[in-house]
């Protein structure tokens, strides 16, 4: 099987050209063995590439866990690179994930992917709860660079509320020009060097915690994976719309595996 490596800010993945659907979609054993960092690839997710009528292809994501998962920030961005490497599109595309249509836009340096509109937003004290394709605890830190974010995250992801179906857990410090972020990604579970729709909750958290004025916004923020922007018009209340996540998404190598 040949395989393609992609990251955006250092989530990567192992993309597969399922064009012709050849890939058993249960096979979950399998996907959680290419995604192994010691008996497999290596990866934080593993992304099949397909047709479909309603866009110009489809994405089918897969946590490292070997389980189909929700909506991918950075690999929406890197599929959408990938796609044009295959030359299935150009510099514009429309694609069906888990979570409905999106689409992006891509030059040289980078992939804008536009994420689905949020409406809904739960705020205890210092901490926030949203969806932004895939669920999200946002919780504000003095310590991001010392934290154990591991250990944090975990109890997090695994307390009563969450423990079923699980949450991706963000430690988020604002600075002056920037918003520092680190991310306990659920199916990985553990830290992860960037989530793209992690990074975009923290966006919209940011903005409703700093009291926002209404109209068009840029937040920039930095994983240990590298920067990434996050635009959108805010209501002044709580609706965002046109909601962009904007960075780099890289093929690293290709390769066949047996």
């Amino acid at each position: 099987m040949h395989f393609y490596k992609y990251q955006g800010t250092g989530n990567d993945f192992v993309m597969i050209d399922d064009r012709e659907r050849r890939f058993n979609l249960n096979n979950s054993v399998l996907v959680k063995q290419l995604c192994d960092r010691r008996f497999g690839i290596g990866a934080d997710g593993l992304i099949l590439l397909r047709l479909c009528h309603e866009a110009n292809f489809e994405m089918i994501y897969y946590n490292s866990d070997g389980k189909i998962s929700s909506m991918c920030g950075n690999g929406g961005r890197c599929i959408a690179r990938f796609a044009q490497h295959l030359k299935i599109i150009d510099t514009h595309c429309t694609f069906k994930a888990v979570d409905g249509l999106h689409s992006a836009t891509l030059n040289d340096q980078e992939v804008a992917l536009k994420m689905n509109d949020v409406t809904q937003i739960e705020r205890t004290n210092d901490a926030y709860f949203l969806n932004t394709g895939s669920p999200h605890w946002i919780e504000y830190t003095k310590t991001i660079a010392t934290m154990n974010v591991e250990e944090e995250g975990k109890k997090i992801r695994n307390n009563e509320r969450f423990r079923s179906e699980g949450v991706n857990v963000n430690f988020i410090q604002a600075e002056k020009d920037i918003v520092k972020i680190r991310t306990y990604e659920r199916g990985v579970e553990g830290e992860t060097l960037s989530c793209g729709t992690g990074i975009t909750a923290a966006a919209i958290a940011h903005a409703i915690h700093s009291k926002f004025t209404p109209g068009g916004h840029t937040i920039r923020l930095a994983s240990d994976g590298g920067e990434l922007m996050v635009k959108f018009d805010f209501d002044g209340a709580h609706s965002f719309t046109e909601i962009f996540l904007i960075g780099p998404a890289e093929k690293s190598f290709e390769g066949d595996v047996q």
